[in-house]
C-alpha cells in the first residue's frame, strides 16, 4: 500500500480583506491549498496578486478574514499570540528576498539566533549551525561578515537560518529576485532537495519562471483565488511586438543573456 501524504499547509476558504477608506479591497477570495511534507510548489501571478498576503497568512504574520489554516496539524487560526509565537519559532521557516542578516554577527551567529530564542545549549547550538551553513555549501564563510560575502553566500546564509529549528515549512518570498540567473538556479535547487531529502514542504512566491518551472507544482494566483489550470496561458510568450529599429539591439542581447 502506497504511504499516505502528511499534509504540512492546508488553507480551507480563506478570505483577506482590507479596508482602504470607504473601500473594501479583495485579495484573496476563497483560496484552497494544500501542499505535502516532500513537496515543493510555487505560486506565481502579477504584482498585487497577493503572493506575499499569502505567505504572510500561512507564516501567522497576518490574520485571514475568514478561513481556516493548519500548519503541520495545528489550526493556527485559532491560536493566541504566544501559541502562533512557537509554531513560528518550531514549524515554519522564512526566506526573504532581502536576507536580513544582522549585520554585526557573523554568518554561524545568524544561523545560530533562532536556537537562542529556545535557550539550545551553547555547544549544541554552535554545531547545528555548522551542519546548516555545511547543508548549503557555505560552512568555508562561517566566520565571515554579511558584507564580505556575495550576494548568493547571503542567500544560503539565510536559508540556513531558516532551517535552525528544523521547521515542517519553508517559506520563500522571490527569494531568487536579487540574483543572478546561476546562483538564482543553485538556490532553488538547494530548495528543492531539502524538500526532497529532508521532507519539508518548500511554498516559494515568485515571478521567476526558471523559478517556478523547476517546482512540483505551479499555482498561479489570480483574481484571489489559486489556480492551475491558467498557468500555460501565464508563462505564454506575449504576441505584442514591443521592439523598435532603435531598442531591438537591446531587446536581442537582453534575450541572449
Amino acid at each position: 500500500m502506497a504511504e499516505k501524504k502528511q499534509a504540512a499547509v492546508q488553507c480551507i476558504d480563506v478570505r483577506r480583506e482590507f479596508q482602504d477608506g470607504s473601500r473594501v479591497i479583495k485579495v484573496l477570495q476563497g483560496t484552497n491549498l494544500t501542499v505535502y511534507r516532500g513537496e515543493f510548489v510555487a505560486v506565481v501571478g502579477a504584482s498585487g496578486s497577493g503572493k506575499t498576503t499569502l505567505l504572510n497568512l500561512i507564516g501567522g504574520l497576518d490574520t485571514p478574514t475568514s478561513g481556516t489554516i493548519l500548519v503541520d496539524g495545528d489550526d493556527i487560526t485559532k491560536l493566541n499570540d504566544d501559541q502562533m509565537s512557537k509554531v513560528r519559532r518550531h514549524k515554519i521557516g522564512v526566506l526573504f528576498q532581502d536576507q536580513h542578516l544582522l549585520p554585526i554577527f557573523t554568518a554561524l551567529e545568524n544561523v545560530e539566533v533562532p536556537m537562542l530564542l529556545d535557550d539550545v545549549p551553547t555547544e549544541e547550538r554552535r554545531a547545528r549551525a555548522m551542519k546548516l551553513l555545511e547543508t548549503v555549501f557555505v560552512d568555508h564563510r562561517a566566520q565571515h561578515m554579511p558584507h564580505e560575502l556575495s550576494g548568493g553566500m547571503r542567500s544560503r546564509v539565510a536559508l540556513a537560518r531558516a532551517l535552525a529549528n528544523d521547521p515542517a515549512v519553508l517559506l520563500c518570498d522571490e527569494p531568487t529576485g536579487d540574483l543572478d540567473h546561476k546562483t538564482g538556479g543553485e538556490i532553488i535547487q538547494l530548495m528543492r532537495d531539502l524538500a526532497k531529502n529532508q521532507n519539508r514542504a518548500v511554498i516559494a512566491a515568485t515571478h521567476d519562471p526558471e523559478t517556478a518551472r523547476m517546482a512540483d507544482r505551479i499555482l498561479l494566483l489570480r483574481d484571489g483565488v489559486l489556480v492551475d489550470e491558467m498557468v500555460g496561458e501565464f508563462f505564454r510568450a506575449s504576441k505584442v511586438d514591443v521592439s523598435t529599429k532603435k531598442t531591438s539591439k537591446v531587446v536581442d542581447e537582453e534575450t541572449s543573456t
